[in-house]
């Protein structure tokens, strides 16, 4: 593990994740289950990545704020994330919405998601928040961003993004001066402030915030008070605290873990299907800009029990074969071939069937002689014997989601629909 100096503040620190939005621009994949639960990378599910970040960089004390269609999601981390001791000082709370204020109200914004469940944190007396969104693909050591939040004494440190000021619109965005101390937050400007010294690139908001635990609460309850708030840390928090403390940003290229061959910080918000589409092809890359195989930062999952892929038939037009892609266990590829494409646990692929350029999640079975091109498969689809998509955009658009880039998206009802 990479050495830092000092003691580590993450001992103190309890990270706190906000899993509850739907997701709706990943369209029918998130039909069935929040955003943070959706399949990513062959074996893991999206919120993976903040929980690993957390227990990687040292901090035993998690909670995750749970909301919509929350079963996957709740499935999920009580099988891959149930080896927190409390016996060590550790701790994993899940924490669905369940009006623990009042009958009527259920989570009302990111910032009563938190508020909601003081009395658990407070159980747990942790020093420091670290307060993550559930729904990024990134590596990050938080115990930095804390040491900045400690070191600058900040009321809030908010985790930010250098973007061209054209892309900044859809974020939260933050002018700065040149200590880094925030001077104003916007949610989604028009016209987005530049960086000091760089007025082409803008500092664009992670939702990753650290607090002393005891100004949260304050501040939280303060929020909780006024009648015209949305109860959301970027809308209401963080403007305030900005205009009556201290926030100070820290920037993600301080604290982005990178293994050597990685040659640029990586963050993906896979809230489309173009995007997260494209960011599970970017893994299949020859040195891929996103390293899943880092042992030093590994992205702890589900260690699903299960038998190695498998390969067979070897012969001329019916050979099982892979081309740049990921193949995860007890997927079998029975003289078919997969070309840039990730098959996810389980997997099985007939024979004279091909995949390129897909994203094929869990339990699906291709029938032979398919022929798939940029395709998302939801879980446990079966697709029919002949099968051919992404050859003819116009029968595709009528059949399946398809984007303007040309991927489609299909699921099991999409299939029934063809019968």
């Amino acid at each position: 593990m990479r050495e830092r100096s000092g003691q580590p503040l993450a001992r103190d620190a309890m990270a706190y994740v906000l899993a509850g939005g739907r997701g709706s621009r990943l369209k029918e994949l998130t039909d069935n289950r929040a955003k943070p639960a959706v399949y990513f990378g062959g074996k893991t599910r999206i919120i993976d990545f903040a929980l690993s970040n957390a227990i990687n960089s040292g901090i035993r004390r998690i909670g995750v704020a749970t909301q919509y269609k929350a079963h996957s999601l709740i499935r999920h981390m009580q099988r891959a994330w149930n080896f927190m001791r409390p016996e060590r000082n550790e701790s994993f709370d899940i924490l669905p919405a369940s009006q623990r204020i009042d009958e009527l109200h259920w989570y009302e914004g990111t910032a009563d998601a938190v508020y909601q469940n003081i009395d658990i944190i407070e159980a747990h007396d942790p020093k420091y928040m670290v307060i993550l969104a559930g729904d990024h693909i990134y590596k990050m050591d938080y115990e930095l961003m804390l040491r900045q939040h400690v070191d600058s004494g900040a009321d809030v440190t908010v985790g930010v993004l250098v973007v061209p000021r054209g892309e900044a619109s859809g974020f939260g965005v933050m002018a700065v001066d040149e200590e880094d101390n925030i001077i104003s937050f916007v949610e989604k400007p028009k016209d987005p402030p530049g960086i000091p010294g760089n007025p082409d690139m803008a500092l664009a908001s992670m939702g990753i915030y650290v607090f002393n635990t005891d100004f949260l609460f304050e501040e939280l309850r303060r929020d909780a008070d006024d009648a015209n708030s949305t109860r959301d840390f970027g809308g209401d928090i963080i403007p305030y605290i900005v205009k009556h403390g201290k926030a100070v940003a820290h920037r993600f290229t301080a604290s982005c873990i990178r293994a050597a061959e990685e040659i640029e910080e990586y963050w993906r918000d896979v809230g489309t299907l173009d995007a997260y589409f494209e960011a599970n092809l970017d893994l299949t890359d020859t040195v891929p800009r996103l390293n899943m195989y880092d042992r030093d930062w590994p992205i702890w999952s589900d260690a699903i029990v299960s038998a190695p892929a498998k390969f067979v038939h070897d012969e001329e037009g019916r050979r099982g074969m892979a081309i740049t892609s990921l193949i995860s266990n007890d997927c079998i590829v029975s003289g078919a071939t997969a070309r840039r494409s990730l098959l996810f646990t389980g997997v099985k692929m007939g024979s004279f069937s091909s995949v390129n350029e897909g994203v094929i999640l869990p339990y699906c079975n291709i029938g032979r002689g398919a022929r798939l091109s940029r395709v998302i498969i939801d879980s446990s689809v079966r697709i029919p014997e002949g099968l051919v998509v992404g050859e003819d955009p116009e029968l595709d658009a009528q059949r399946f989601r398809r984007t303007e880039s040309g991927v489609c998206l299909i699921n099991k009802a999409m299939i029934d629909a063809l019968k």
